[in-house]
């Protein structure tokens, strides 16, 4: 009884420590306090590379709403570790922010749980239609919009052009190719790594696994039903671990890397190929960059046969149930999630719009040629399992993911396993 007591009371405690250590690091958009009007919180993911043009957009609102000050707050970098802080203060009913941003994965989940308040009214259906279809269909339950897709993610190859061009070598459209390549180009150069992902133990890791699985054919569910426990799952683990172990075009520090950490080492011009979100394009053409105009983007490889898969991401911004300034929040959200703000992240931190109307915008595409191609990439880009147990789902997948690419289990021991615990979490008992 005392350890089932401690296990629910222990997250809690966690936040409040968390809090109070500065979990979040809090600012205002402009650093000068306001006498009059409200005051709204913004709670989101640590914006990648500079802030200040991020500051700026927050700048114009107060500026266009001068009775409403924002106060940012960013949560860490971690995903996990977000989605632990939105459940307890939620669930607790707490009114400390206002405005959120998710990721596309956690929006059914809290609008079932009636954390969030309905946004309908702020996406007419003109606009609904110049949304992508993954963000979209996120953010709806039951006809309502419970959240406005801010910014879409997709997995794409990142590669170095001067090198493959050196070998006179195109973008590798299978996983094998891909293989060859980096080899071939490591074996002549001192220090360069040939691919890295994003392979430490957190939903970072089940979107890059998705890829592979998917490239080889498999999935997770069919129908509703688990699929785990396949042949073309297990080829797609055996060479995420042949990547590392018999290959070695990747180096056993992927299995500590995320995001940033694998963009620093590409951006750092250490690699030959690397797995990454559309926000890292913007970040290595700055001026100071070792790979400016060195690099480019191509679809994922797949398997002989197979079409190449990118697990859908992106985040989106919603308003706290509890907020006490409701109509602030969103105004604020809609000032966010407008096409003029998409336009402004896309061409100064690289967040890539929700609206496909701004793919054919003629400044996006003439400082971001590539973008027109992320269209049909996004398009077609895979949702992760949907299911009310996601979140359930991932804690199961992660760390038998890990512990494959980590050489602890065999692909096929940590595909039964998973595949067993998933369905006893879905009452798929066969």
């Amino acid at each position: 009884m005392i350890k089932r007591l401690l296990k629910r009371c222990l997250p809690g405690v966690l936040a409040c420590f968390l809090i109070f250590c500065g979990f979040a690091c809090r600012e205002t958009s402009t650093g000068v306090q306001k006498e009059d009007g409200v005051t709204i919180v913004f709670k989101h993911g640590k914006i990648p590379g500079d802030a200040e043009h991020f500051r700026q957009l927050l700048h114009q609102f107060e500026k266009e709403n001068p009775d409403i000050r924002v106060v940012s707050e960013a949560l860490p970098s971690s995903t996990d570790e977000q989605h632990q802080f939105y459940v307890i203060n939620l669930d607790a009913n707490s009114a400390d922010f206002d405005v959120l941003s998710m990721d596309v994965i956690w929006v059914p989940e809290f609008a079932r749980a009636g954390w969030l308040r309905d946004l309908s009214s702020l996406l007419p259906e003109a606009e609904r239609r110049d949304i992508f279809p993954g963000p979209l269909k996120a953010v709806t339950a039951n006809g309502r919009v419970f959240a406005i897709p801010w910014y879409i993610d997709a997995g794409l190859l990142y590669y170095r052009k001067d090198l493959l061009d050196g070998i006179g070598a195109r973008p590798p459209a299978t996983w094998g190719q891909l293989v060859r390549l980096a080899g071939k180009i490591t074996k002549n150069s001192e220090g360069i790594y040939g691919f890295i992902w994003q392979g430490k133990q957190y939903e970072g890791l089940v979107c890059n696994v998705l890829e592979y699985l998917w490239s080889h054919g498999g999935d997770v569910l069919e129908d509703g039903k688990v699929v785990l426990n396949s042949p073309e799952n297990i080829a797609a683990l055996t060479l995420m671990r042949d990547l590392i172990a018999k290959y070695r075009v990747s180096p056993p520090l992927v299995t500590t890397l995320v995001e940033e950490s694998s963009r620093h080492i590409f951006g750092n011009g250490r690699a030959v190929f690397m797995r990454n979100w559309p926000y890292a394009w913007n970040i290595f053409q700055r001026d100071g960059s070792p790979v400016k105009g060195r690099i480019a983007v191509a679809p994922l490889p797949a398997a002989p046969g197979k079409s190449s898969a990118s697990t859908l991401g992106g985040w989106q911004i919603g308003v706290n149930r509890n907020s006490r300034h409701p109509r602030a929040a969103e105004r604020f959200v809609r000032f966010i999630t407008s096409p003029k703000s998409q336009k402004i992240l896309a061409l100064t931190i690289g967040y890539k719009p929700t609206r496909r109307s701004l793919y054919r915008d003629p400044d996006l595409v003439r400082h971001q040629p590539f973008i027109t191609g992320l269209h049909d990439i996004f398009m077609n880009a895979r949702p992760r399992p949907v299911s009310p147990y996601y979140m359930m789902m991932t804690q199961v997948l992660q760390p038998e993911f890990s512990a494959v690419i980590s050489g602890i289990k065999t692909p096929a021991e940590a595909l039964a396993s998973a595949d067993r615990q998933i369905r006893h979490v879905l009452g798929d008992e066969r």
